[in-house]
């Protein structure tokens, strides 16, 4: 399987029977621009047709998972419809295509999950995280609809009253606090993530691939449940949302406190 379009910003590399999807945006803490925002819709379904693959590994270069959606983006939904459409409908898409994928995934979490990293870590089927690691959610702290993944699995991973406190408030998870609320598996030191993970996934690779891959549809018929529930009205709400003063707002203290110029969003 050829997997060379979705470089430079989406990496994936053979271990064996293993594919380890590298989300390839370091100096931007792997925010997700539009180009890794499709890499991640499309590479779900090449992964599936990847006869030789049998478990994926999901992580971030450098020192984060991903920071989540790209400031820059924020702006330009804001002001630009057709961009805003795009957005959501990608979302939409990525979310259905990494809960359809077959393979088990394994989150090698190695820095911060914000947004929608933290989406793309929970939608995973195990979940390893660096002890100085957190998850966090902040899309209504920034004046956004949480409607991508949070709001379909969390309340899967844990209690309904907790995905409510955490992602109404947006609070950070420490990686010891996300172990005991079911929302990973594993909390190792940093320099143990990838190899952790690796060793994970070659157990699931292992298995009869059949068995393990059907048993994985079986068990994400929930979440796909729960996101044909869920996602069409979140999604709407957050298009809505990004029109709103607030998001306009945060996005332009947060770019300048970063030193970008909101004018060339």
């Amino acid at each position: 399987m050829d997997y060379s379009h979705l470089a430079p910003t989406l990496l994936v590399e053979a271990d064996g029977p293993l594919r380890i999807v590298t989300m390839n945006r370091p100096d931007d803490l792997n925010s997700v621009d539009d180009d890794l925002h499709e890499g991640l819709r499309r590479v779900w379904d090449l992964l599936n047709d990847d006869e030789d693959a049998r478990a994926v590994v999901l992580t971030g270069a450098g020192r984060a998972f991903s920071a989540g959606g790209h400031l820059p983006n924020f702006v330009r939904s804001h002001t630009d419809l057709a961009v805003r459409r795009r957005n959501i409908r990608t979302g939409e898409r990525l979310v259905r295509a990494m809960l359809g994928c077959d393979l088990p995934v394994v989150a090698a979490v190695n820095g911060p999950a914000v947004g929608l990293g933290c989406s793309l870590a929970t939608m995973s089927d195990f979940v390893v995280m660096a002890a100085e690691s957190f998850l966090s959610d902040p899309h209504v702290r920034v004046g956004l609809v949480a409607g991508d993944g949070g709001v379909v699995t969390w309340p899967a991973l844990t209690s309904l009253l907790t995905a409510k406190e955490y992602i109404l408030l947006g609070d950070r998870i420490p990686a010891t606090d996300a172990l005991r609320m079911g929302l990973c598996n594993r909390v190792v030191p940093a320099t143990d993530v990838l190899t952790t993970a690796k060793e994970i996934a070659h157990r699931f690779a292992a298995l009869p691939p059949q068995a393990a891959q059907d048993t994985k549809r079986a068990l994400n018929a929930h979440l796909l449940g729960s996101a044909n529930t869920v996602l069409n009205f979140a999604l709407a709400a957050e298009f809505e949302s990004f029109g709103s003063e607030e998001v306009a707002v945060q996005a332009t203290e947060f770019m300048a406190k970063s030193g970008q110029d909101p004018k060339e969003a």
